[in-house]
């Protein structure tokens, strides 16, 4: 097995100003070393992996890192920059980058080293020895641990033991904790180091279970029931949830254990504390014995009621939207290919000629119909399953088809959802006799709670909602004039307000289950949607063109990138712009979606694919005035923002010569 790192993986004078080209120099020395095979490839994949989430953490460390089928072995080249490199961590840029590449079966003795790496970073003496090395081969060997920086630091954290050391006087506070990052490589385990560090300081017996790309130990199910408290630090699903059901729930995302881990042992101690008084104690063992979970109230004290909600809506959404994109782009390629009459077609069970181009586009519209059957079964199931877990998923799907077969459409998915995890969350709480408890999950919560819902939605709910459903359907189909002009408008600020966030979704969401099905005014909808969700990052892209001055480096840069984002329909292309001046950018992205809306609506313009930005305008109706509406609230934001950050630099105090125009000012 090669080493990690040698010593041409190092350059201890890193000249990179961007955190894209300090990735494109470490990786060339991967590539040069025969470890990356496919340099672009795996730089594109080095900035998915960013998009995701920022990779700087405090203490000027940055971390670029991702698993990719064009790296050969696992492998960490490191650079240090002496002018720093942003890499969006809180506490300014970073000056020690470690590009880490892992392949896309990597095996968990590499995995379990890249790990340990990323537990090192958490120990200063080992970060400060590194700052000061100078000879490549040296700093090599200080990672690879051949080298310790300091006492102690010979030792690489690895999973906690799982019993407790002996010892007299009280039991200490005790806390479990679970850390997990998309990639699982180094947030993950840096997360786990920091509250392990802090849990030590803190005179906290806490142990931290890592749920990484090397796979996860359990932590011994014993030392879970006696723990006094519950810390998860994720951005992804927390693996085998059910077993802390009951218990005082922190839950974070894992950057905050990596830069805050004893104000989490703090929350953790607090909510204990409260569990005491009765009202969580009296719960915690029941959520076990019944369902696997805690109800879907346990561990939210911090949260209202609206936050839950929007959360619960999200997580239908977000597993919606792969099916929204397959289906729904599958079925405007069959549209290019064989015509709007491709509908009619007879099914290709019974009929396919391989070299007929209509059998080729029947196939892809009957498989993106079919695709598309699954929309509000998926809403509802996740839905329900970000309420109470799995046992919410039979109860939440079954709803969700109800809903479709009685037309109750997206509003019905919803309504379907939030019914069946309240169903399994109110029988959760009941105390089941011991003899029944190995059946709930499997048997009893599924068969009682999928009657409930079933009983509620086909008699109770259900058909109320479908008589709204067709109304509203009813209502799109006819709108026209100034009614239709304000309802793009409408869509238009929702879809540029939070740049891919709670109130966008909904606009998207809204507009994707009128596809389910197309009319005349579902399909304008979908049309307004999409392009006033190209207006922020295409406005911004234009802004940074025509009046740069007002942009800091890194603001230029991502403008270049923006204006592919914004024609791909990706509104969170115009992220970075707005978390750095959203007083300016937000209102002036709200501005020009208005107009695209409204425009969009005012010249009919129509649209089958719910994805896609400016590659599937071959698909849409009145195409010309469709790119002129997004023209025209690409220039109103980017007029807007240039405006606004004018006046910002007129009020601020003169900048001298070597302050850029673009650093924040004081309004």
């Amino acid at each position: 097995m090669s080493q990690l790192i040698t010593a041409d993986l190092v350059d201890v004078d890193l000249t990179a100003d961007t955190k894209e080209a300090a990735a494109r120099s470490l990786a060339e020395r991967m590539a040069a070393a025969g470890r990356v095979t496919d340099l672009e490839a795996f730089l594109a994949d080095v900035a998915a992996r960013e998009a995701q989430m920022p990779t700087g953490l405090d203490g000027g460390i940055g971390i670029p890192h991702c698993r990719s089928a064009h790296v050969t072995e696992p492998t960490l080249a490191f650079g240090r920059s002496a002018e720093g490199i942003d890499f969006g961590a809180p506490d300014g840029p970073a000056d020690l980058i470690f590009l880490i590449a892992a392949p896309a079966g990597a095996d968990d003795d590499h995995l379990t080293i890249l790990s340990a790496l990323a537990r090192r970073l958490a120990d200063s003496t080992f970060t400060e020895a590194l700052r000061a090395e100078r000879d490549p081969a040296r700093a090599a060997a200080l990672i690879r641990g051949e080298t310790p920086p300091g006492t102690g630091a010979e030792e690489t954290p690895g999973d906690q033991p799982e019993s407790a050391p002996a010892g007299s006087g009280p039991a200490p506070f005790r806390i479990v904790a679970v850390t997990s990052c998309p990639t699982g490589i180094a947030h993950t385990y840096m997360a786990a180091e920091a509250l392990q560090r802090a849990g030590e300081e803190e005179g906290v017996d806490l142990r931290v279970e890592t749920q990484g790309s090397a796979g996860f130990r359990r932590i011994d199910p014993a030392v879970v029931a006696a723990a006094d408290a519950v810390i998860l630090a994720h951005d992804v699903e927390v693996r085998e949830k059910a077993r802390f059901a009951g218990k005082p729930v922190v839950d974070v995302g894992v950057k905050a254990a990596i830069n805050r881990p004893a104000a989490l042992i703090a929350e953790a101690r607090e909510k204990a504390a409260q569990a005491g008084t009765g009202a969580t104690a009296e719960a915690a063992p029941k959520a076990p014995d019944t369902a696997g979970r805690a109800p879907m109230d346990e561990g939210a004290e911090g949260e209202g009621f609206g936050t839950r909600l929007r959360t619960w809506l999200m997580t239908g959404v977000s597993y919606m939207v792969p099916f929204v994109a397959a289906g729904g782009l599958l079925i405007a390629l069959a549209f290019a290919l064989g015509g709007y009459k491709i509908s009619d077609a007879p099914s290709v069970a019974e009929h396919f000629a391989w070299g007929e181009a209509a059998s080729w586009a029947a196939l892809m519209f009957q498989t993106g119909q079919a695709a598309f059957g699954f929309l509000v079964p998926v809403l509802a199931g996740f839905i329900a399953y970000g309420m109470a877990d799995r046992p919410g998923l039979v109860p939440g799907f079954v709803g969700g088809a109800i809903a479709v077969t009685i037309d109750a459409g997206f509003l019905g998915g919803l309504v379907a959802g939030l019914l069946a995890g309240a169903v399994v969350a109110a029988i959760q709480r009941l105390t089941i006799p011991p003899v029944l408890r190995g059946i709930m999950p499997v048997v009893v919560i599924p068969l009682v709670s999928s009657a409930v819902v079933g009983f509620l939605m086909f008699v109770v709910v259900g058909g109320p909602i479908a008589s709204f459903q067709k109304a509203m359907t009813d209502w799109l189909g006819e709108l026209s004039g100034a009614n239709a002009v304000l309802l793009g408008v409408l869509l238009g600020l929702m879809m540029c307000f939070d740049l891919g966030g709670p109130v966008n979704k909904v606009a998207y969401a809204f507009a994707v289950g009128g596809l389910a099905t197309p009319t005349d005014g579902s399909l304008k909808v979908m049309a307004a949607v999409m392009a006033a969700g190209m207006v922020p990052p295409l406005g911004m892209a234009l802004a940074t063109t025509v009046r740069a001055r007002l942009f800091g480096k890194a603001e230029r840069e991502n403008g270049k990138a923006a204006w592919v984002l914004g024609a791909s329909f990706i509104s969170e292309g115009a992220i970075p712009f707005a978390a750095a001046d959203p007083l300016r950018v937000i209102p002036s992205a709200m501005a020009g979606g208005a107009v695209t809306g409204a425009l969009s609506m005012a010249f009919g313009a129509t649209l089958r694919a719910p994805h896609g930005g400016l590659f599937v305008v071959p698909l849409i109706g009145n195409a010309l005035l469709y790119v002129v509406a997004i023209a025209a609230g690409t220039v109103v934001t980017a007029a807007l923002v240039v405006l606004l950050k004018s006046r910002r630099t007129v009020e601020a105090a003169p900048a001298g010569p070597d302050t850029p125009a673009g650093e924040p000012v004081s309004a």
